[in-house]
């Protein structure tokens, strides 16, 4: 897998993927192929009341998403690219 956590990617499958501003990937699960990317694939975690929240709470968190689903994005070419970018020192 070329993607590595701190890239930028664009979603290219999904529900996101008519969104053209590139996301940062929050992190990389090799073993199962996903990434987590920020912004991308939001859902809803409902927590149960407890002593120090009694009225629970509803909170919305990333979930990761196939990493076939991205594309790397390129800061010189402005646009989407197939392999990895060359890296500036």
């Amino acid at each position: 897998m070329k993607i590595k956590k701190g890239d930028q990617v664009v979603v290219i499958a999904g529900n996101s993927k008519n969104r053209t501003e590139p996301r940062t990937v929050l992190s990389v699960d090799r073993d199962n192929g996903r990434v987590l990317v920020e912004g991308v694939n939001l859902r809803w975690k409902h927590n149960r009341p407890t002593q120090q929240q009694p009225q629970g709470e509803r909170v919305q968190e990333e979930c990761p998403i196939h990493a076939s689903n991205v594309m790397l994005w390129d800061a010189a070419q402005k646009t989407a690219v197939r392999k990895r970018p060359a890296q500036e020192s």
